[in-house]
């Protein structure tokens, strides 16, 4: 009798398990759910407002999100590219009367090429960072060859 009771035991105890296990994965999912913006589930009413511009978030992902962690190692990285093609200016260019490194696209597009096919991509990211300064809105390869890039830092 005693080992019937004690399987009893257990097997109440598995069931019990279960059922947390169940409600905290509902629980959680529900959670989810509220902070999804595509769930259509209207009994979820505390949905998060969605943000207007002007608003500090938004068009921003959620704080601790992976998302965010991408963007910030995205950042990361297009700033190391940039960094590189300034010191790819500094010793490729030459130094005017002004201090300032200048070279032609021409030249850095063939210098820089070998390392990276985004060249244009990076400097239009510099010039906006004011790390660098040429005439036009965008470089094409060929037609804007002898367009000169100055090292502004």
């Amino acid at each position: 009798m005693e080992g019937e009771k004690g399987q009893s035991a257990k097997a109440t105890s598995a069931v019990g398990d279960l059922r947390k296990s169940w409600q905290t994965w509902a629980e959680d999912h529900i959670e989810y759910q509220r902070k999804n913006p595509f769930s259509s589930d209207d009994r979820l009413a505390s949905k998060p407002a969605h943000t207007h511009r002007g608003d500090p978030t938004y068009g921003r992902p959620p704080e601790g999100s992976r998302t965010e962690q991408r963007g910030r190692d995205a950042h990361s990285h297009v700033g190391r590219e940039v960094e590189e093609l300034c010191l790819i200016i500094r010793r490729t260019g030459e130094v005017g009367e002004d201090g300032h490194v200048r070279v032609t696209f021409g030249q850095l597009f063939e210098t820089y090429v070998t390392i990276s096919n985004k060249v244009v991509g990076i400097l239009l990211r510099a010039r906006k960072h004011g790390l660098v300064h040429f005439e036009g809105e965008m470089l094409w390869q060929g037609k804007d060859d002898d367009v000169v890039i100055t090292l502004l830092q």
